[in-house]
Parts: C-alpha cells; structure tokens; sequence
C-alpha cells in the first residue's frame, strides 16, 4: 500500500510540476525615441506637440551612403495623416547637412540625404500645414546602428517528450502496483476462508 501512495504522489508531482510561465515585457515608448523589438524591420523615432504628431522610421543608415527614411504626420487630436504640409530639415549636430521630404501617401513622406559619420544625429523639422505651424525635435537617428535580431525560441519539444516519457512510466508502475495489491488482496481473502464441508 505505501508503494502505492509513493507512486500516486510521483506521478501527481510529475504531471503537476510544470515549469511557471515568464513574464513577458512589452517595450518601452519614450516621448522622442520607441525602443526596437529584437526582429524588428526598421528603428522608430517619434516626437508629438499640442498640433502634430511624428513618426520616424529607417532601416539601418551607413554613414557616407544615400539615406532614405519614412515620416509619418498626423494631427495630434484625431490622429488624422496630414498631407501637403511644408517639412525643412535641420540636423543640430551638423548643420551643413541637407534632407529632403518627398510627399508619398497620405502623411507619409520619403525624407533623402546622407549622413558622414556613424553616430547619433536629430532632425529638427519645421512643419507647415495650412494655418498651422511648428517646430519639432526627433532625436535618436543612430547611424551605423544594426537591427537587434531575434533570439531563437528556446525548443520544448524535447522536455516535453522526456516529461510524456516520465509520464507514462509512472503510470505504467503504478498500474503495475495496484494490480499487484488487488492480487495480493484477493490470495488473502481466498487463504482466509474455510474449507467447505461436503456432506
């Protein structure tokens, strides 16, 4: 019987011992720069003020070759894309360095030019849109900069054939154990019981 209860309590302890999940962090959004997923396709930058929103995205810039990056423009209230607007680009930490915006779709724009030297560089851009203006920081354009890549999912496959295997083996044993008992139960009983008397 204890043989029993010790393999009932192995086999709870193996189908109930699973691993607890890890928590997962979501990534953290700064007013100015986005944090980069590991997998992601291109580095974000965005900046907002009381009229419009920005949104910045490139692929991994080389300094002394051609870049072109993506912005994005919308009314900060509704969200809205603005198309048409007036965008001139200064870059604070070189200001010798010429951008062009090319309207693309609604509030998208393709924004060319080329950076010397692998480092951090900011766009100041003035933004005019209709009636509306303003001027905007978007810091955080590194150059030189590769994409974090993504780390491979860690396989399962193989815990959970070992975990079925163990699983199995003990329910194997114990089957075996209680079969056992009840034999040994039933010899007992047959042992216990008298003789019949044939008259």
């Amino acid at each position: 019987m204890k043989t029993y209860l010790i393999l009932i309590l192995l086999l709870g302890t193996l189908g109930f011992g699973a691993p607890p999940a890890m928590a997962h962090g979501g990534e953290d959004h700064g007013e100015t720069a986005t944090a980069t997923a590991a997998g992601a396709q291109y580095f974000s930058v965005t900046n907002q003020s009381t009229q419009f929103e920005l949104l910045l995205r490139y692929e991994p810039i080389k300094a002394g070759e051609p870049a072109h990056l993506r912005l994005f423009v919308s009314d900060f209230a509704t969200n809205a894309p603005i198309s048409g607007a007036r965008l001139t680009f200064t870059v604070p930490e070189n200001d010798k360095l010429q951008f062009a915006a090319t309207p693309q779709g609604p509030g998208e724009y393709l924004v060319e030019g080329q950076f010397p030297a692998n480092q951090a560089y900011s766009f100041t851009v003035n933004i005019i849109a209709g009636k509306r203006a303003d001027l905007m920081l978007l810091k955080g354009i590194v150059v030189g900069k590769e994409l974090p890549v993504a780390a491979a999912a860690p396989t399962t496959e193989s815990f959970l054939t070992w975990k079925m295997g163990l699983l199995l083996l003990g329910g194997f044993l114990a089957g075996v154990a209680l079969t056992a008992l009840l034999l040994r139960r039933r010899t007992r009983v047959t042992n216990a019981q008298p003789p019949l008397v044939h008259s």
